[in-house]
């Protein structure tokens, strides 16, 4: 500030200052002046730009001006006092708010108008105190006051936020009947309202309202339906909007519009439309902003085209576009899936130099070194942020007891998880579920209950990842029944099971031939929306084949196929090995002969499994035919096909053969194993029969 200071100077130096904290300073300072008096457009320019800011610390500088106004008895007009209502409003003080309205007299000099009374319903709205704002709004005529196109607008924001879609639309109709023609942004309200609520359809109608009523939409409406059909996953009524809005003479696509494309196609995986939406984009002259690297970067990392990301990621530097820290965690992220953790290190470092690092790039590194079983590189990162001032949030705790707890040091997850519980950090669920599922793997299933039980009490709602990992903590300990209660306590405290859920307990009902209960369980999860997937199916089958009830797995098998479902692989295989295991081999081969049928194409344990089971049936030649069979297609046999083999031809007195089978392992560089040798072994040294045994015999 200069030596002499007036109002106009001090006015001018503000308007020049555009960082608003510096604003803010000089505002301050300029009170040390002997004699200054404020006039009220500085008040009022000062406060407008506090207005704006999402800093709810600025409160005690607001307090301070508006005592200032008080002091000087200034008679402001109506915009300084909303701008005061703007900032309790936005920071979501309604009660500041209410006390400013209400001495709006006192304090500036001016009585409320209807922008205030929609100020103060807004701040309502923004605190989520709906009541109050029903009750103020009843009050609007006893207060002499008329609504205005605003005061709906802001209504029909309450109505929305209370998902209460129907009076919004009653909002609407009633503007029209008072000649209060709504604009955009009413209809743009409801429109982001039904589409947030998933009602598209009726979002949709809505929108082809405007059009009825000649009130033409602009993108931003086109944007919020493209953004609702692609989270939803319809792309066909998301490219109708689109093909509607290329089309549309007073609307015209936006860097928005290509970004939400670009996002919501790559998140529904579909990564060549996203690129041929960014090339229309460069087309067109939009220019790619972070939001699009961003989302482009994410997406071609999810696809596994990690070095398309790359070839993204250095184009910004072409195009002059700095990343930000959001991009920089997404390639950081990439580089990590990709196993390029040298790369990964790199681009750390330049976050370091550039100053681009925040939270989430914390998080992001040490998920990634947890996951690569860089435990130390990950605990140093860890400190580094300390170090840095970062405060660790609940997914950086939840990351560190996961991490640990995965890579076998187990003690030190739980006391990250004490130190975080005793320093009042709010864990999360995640965090939570890898200390139970720690203590479970520890079978110390009491502890693993307790843990739940204070997650309960410190009013963090479980999940059913917290639930899966419980019950298959008791599962795994054969305390099916306990396993079963917490499975019942889901339902009372509203946390619906997964198939996880069901699944972790039909195995272990099967593994317990707890049969009948494994079938009413399946028949609660279809009572329930859920549908069986290969892996209850599989469970199933196992644990009837294990029990030797293969009929009643074939039977199983038949239902589900019936039924259209179609079985993968492993599927196959567990029913194979069923019937092998109980001498049925030609049924074995029919499901082995359908597996072409099904486009399913079988595997080594396929053809190991068939070649077993016709060695117990006494059958080696075709069991030699199916291992010129897995040398025909291609497939290279390990060491569980040799010791079949070496198992086979010695049960039928072949030991040359099964030594020749040995030279051949070793020849491809196929290490028996002890197995492999106690079968040979014993061979050798097993007294040989008086008289020869006919090869059709059964053993």
């Amino acid at each position: 500030l200069p030596k002499f200071l007036n109002r106009r100077l001090l006015l001018n130096q503000l308007r020049w200052e555009k960082n608003l904290m510096s604003a803010i300073s000089l505002f301050e300072k300029s009170s040390l002046y002997p004699n200054f008096v404020y006039s009220v457009t500085v008040f009022n320019y000062i406060l407008h730009r506090v207005s704006v800011s999402d800093d709810p610390r600025l409160s005690d500088f607001v307090s301070r001006v508006v005592d200032q106004i008080r002091l000087h008895k200034c008679s402001c007009p109506e915009d300084t006092a909303l701008a005061v209502l703007k900032f309790y409003a936005r920071n979501s003080m309604a009660d500041r708010a209410v006390e400013i309205f209400q001495k709006m007299k006192e304090f500036f000099g001016c009585e409320p108008g209807v922008r205030s009374y929609n100020c103060l319903i807004n701040a309502f709205l923004v605190s989520n105190q709906m009541d109050k704002a029903d009750l103020f709004v009843r009050n609007f005529r006893a207060m002499g006051v008329s609504p205005r196109l605003e005061t709906f607008n802001v209504l029909i924001k309450i109505a929305c936020k209370r998902k209460d879609f129907g009076k919004a639309k009653e909002l609407i109709d009633s503007m029209w009947a008072k000649g209060l023609a709504p604009g955009l942004y009413s209809y743009g309200t409801l429109i982001n309202g039904l589409v947030k609520n998933g009602d598209l359809d009726e979002a949709l109608k809505v929108f082809d309202e405007m059009l009825d009523r000649d009130l033409k939409p602009d993108v931003t409406c086109y944007n919020i339906l493209l953004d609702g059909f692609l989270k939803k996953g319809d792309i066909r009524s998301a490219n109708e909007v689109f093909e509607r809005l290329t089309k549309d003479p007073r609307a015209y696509p936006s860097v928005v519009t290509y970004n939400v494309l670009i996002n919501g196609f790559c998140k529904c995986g579909m990564f060549t439309e996203a690129l041929n939406c960014l090339n229309r984009m460069r087309k067109n002259e939009q220019k790619m902003d972070l939001f699009t690297y961003s989302s482009l970067i994410n997406g071609l990392c999810e696809s596994g085209d990690f070095d398309g990301a790359q070839t993204v990621y250095e184009d910004m530097a072409v195009n002059g576009i700095s990343p930000d820290a959001v991009v920089n965690n997404a390639m950081l992220n990439g580089f990590f899936k990709a196993k390029r953790v040298e790369k990964c290190f790199e681009l750390w470092d330049s976050m370091g130099r550039e100053g681009n690092r925040n939270i989430a790039s914390f998080n992001v590194m040490m998920r990634g070194l947890f996951g690569v079983g860089k435990v130390g590189k990950a605990i140093g990162v860890w400190e580094l942020m300390k170090e840095s001032c970062f405060e660790a949030d609940s997914t950086t705790y939840g990351i560190l007891i996961d991490g640990l707890c995965k890579n076998g040091y187990f003690q030190k997850s739980l006391l990250v998880f004490e130190t975080a519980k005793e320093k009042g950090v709010s864990l999360d669920p995640f965090a939570y579920s890898s200390i139970i599922n720690g203590l479970c793997k520890e079978a110390k299933l009491d502890e693993a209950v307790a843990v739940l039980n204070g997650m309960i009490q410190s009013e963090c709602k479980p999940t059913a990842p917290v639930y899966n990992a419980l019950i298959n903590g008791f599962v795994s300990a054969s305390k099916l029944d306990d396993a079963i209660a917490f499975f019942r306590q889901m339902e009372g405290i509203n946390c619906p099971p997964t198939v996880i859920t069901f699944n972790t307990l039909i195995n272990g009902l099967c593994k317990a031939e707890r049969f009948s209960e494994a079938h009413d369980l399946v028949k609660e999860m279809l009572d329930k929306g859920w549908k069986q997937d290969t892996i209850t199916y599989s469970l199933l089958i196992k644990g009837l084949c294990l029990s030797r009830k293969v009929e009643e797995a074939l039977n199983l098998w038949n239902k589900v196929i019936e039924g259209g479902f179609k079985p993968d692989l492993q599927m196959h295989n567990i029913l194979i090995h069923g019937l092998c295991s109980d001498g049925k081999i030609q049924t074995a081969l029919s499901v082995y002969s359908d597996m072409k049928n099904r486009s399913c194409a079988p595997n080594l344990v396929t053809y190991n499994t068939i070649m077993d089971g016709f060695y117990k049936v006494g059958d080696p030649k075709s069991a030699l035919l199916i291992w010129g069979r897995i040398l025909r297609y291609g497939l290279q046999p390990d060491v569980v096909s040799y010791n079949i083999m070496f198992k086979g031809l010695c049960s039928f007195d072949k030991l040359s053969g099964a030594v020749l089978f040995l030279h051949d392992a070793l020849s491809k560089k196929v290490v028996p194993t002890v197995i492999s040798w106690n079968i040979l072994v014993r061979a050798v040294i097993r007294p040989k029969p008086l008289f020869p045994i006919s090869a059709s015999c059964s053993f």
